[in-house]
């Protein structure tokens, strides 16, 4: 009779376990003011803050992850990937204001936009993948939903093609910038297409075709999912609540990114990090809150969510980044033009191509997780070098 209290009572995690990261990233910003206000070496500020953004946006995730839960799927994934696509969106609009001492700012945005889409699709996918099939030799997901997803990320990379073929042939900044801006209307209109699509006609191609092995064990032996977190107080907010704690974190970030603009701008140009480089850290940072995520689910596996979250950001990622980005520079007067190098187009294709390849059949293991890491290790090699 008295055992499973006790039982609760022993697995009870302590403080730091449930909130290290909101306390890590609170204390991390605090040290970052710190740091900047008694003028430590800017490298060492940049790592700082660096990590308080990481920190405080997988206590995001986490708050994200407790409402996709109560909203279930699709609308649970879309929760997930719009609080990530806004925390990269903070950071690379907070680059772009750089811009007006910088130029090369402009080019850094450009390689982070595409940047995340290849973190997403690659490191994230591809090591959530790698880590859930070194666990369970295969792992089922809903064919349907990368099949979709692939599709709309096909046509998202073509309409980004658009103003790149305009920038290198010749053609005037008047006009690449007035493509630019057609491309991003078209880009939302297209978002708002798939939102029907995803929420209304076609939910089912965006949900598990079955619960995770790891589910049917715990039903089997009586445990709830949410064993061990009776004490985590986010579980036991209300939904609006929770909803404003998201706001709240974002302000946060917000404010983390402006010092890391102002202070990233300089040490990349110090150490002579290329654009690509840098906009690759800045993916891995606004991603990672995300991969902390889909690796937890894939141990679970709950590859459904892992191929929901890394497609469906990837899909956010361009079709209002890309929009939000122009929108803010034109209000800001800092007008951004879609023109991408042929690097950085091909590796958002071959990525496609790839991802379409590894999940079409609805099952994935170890081997494809490793094919889409080594694409990402060729990809970077290639940036910091071009």
């Amino acid at each position: 009779m008295d055992t499973a209290p006790n039982h609760k009572q022993h697995n009870s995690p302590s403080f730091l376990d449930n909130y290290w990261d909101l306390v890590g990233g609170v204390l991390l910003l605090g040290l970052t003011f710190f740091m900047k206000h008694n003028h430590y070496p800017d490298t060492l500020v940049l790592i700082v803050v660096s990590l308080a953004i990481i920190f405080l946006s997988i206590t995001v995730s986490e708050v994200a992850e407790i409402l996709a839960e109560r909203l279930e799927e699709p609308y649970g994934s879309f929760v997930l990937t719009i609080t990530a696509v806004v925390v990269e969106i903070i950071l690379l609009f907070s680059i772009l204001q750089q811009s007006v001492n910088s130029p090369e700012a402009i080019e850094t945005v450009r390689g982070g936009i595409i940047s995340a889409v290849i973190v997403d699709m690659n490191v994230l996918l591809g090591l959530a993948v790698f880590i859930g099939g070194l666990t369970f030799k295969e792992q089922e997901h809903n064919e349907d939903t990368s099949s979709s997803y692939t599709t709309i990320l096909y046509v998202a990379a073509l309409a980004l093609l658009v103003p790149s073929i305009l920038g290198n042939s010749n053609h005037s900044a008047d006009i690449v910038l007035k493509a630019s801006y057609i491309i991003g209307f078209v880009l939302v209109l297209f978002y708002l297409a798939i939102l029907v699509f995803q929420t209304r006609t076609h939910e089912d191609f965006f949900k598990a075709t079955a619960k995770s092995r790891i589910f049917r064990m715990k039903r089997r032996r009586g445990e709830s999912e949410d064993d061990g977190h009776e004490n985590y107080i986010f579980d036991r907010l209300p939904t609006a609540v929770n909803f404003l704690v998201i706001f709240v974190l974002i302000f946060l970030i917000g404010v983390s990114a402006e010092t890391f603009a102002h202070v990233g701008m300089g040490v990349f140009k110090s150490f002579g990090i290329s654009a690509g480089l840098a906009g690759l850290v800045i993916a891995i940072i606004s991603v990672s809150p995300e991969i902390f995520t889909a690796v937890k689910a894939a141990k679970n596996d709950q590859i459904q969510r892992v191929i929901n979250i890394a497609m469906g950001a990837s899909t956010v990622s361009i079709l209002l980044t890309v929009p939000a980005l122009l929108l803010l520079g034109y209000m800001f007067k800092m007008p951004l033009t879609l023109n991408f190098n042929p690097l950085e187009i091909g590796a958002l294709v071959f990525t496609i191509i790839l991802a379409w390849k590894t999940t079409d059949n609805g099952e994935t293991n170890y081997f494809e997780g490793i094919s889409h890491l080594i694409l990402f290790i060729s990809y970077a090699v290639i940036a910091s070098l071009y």
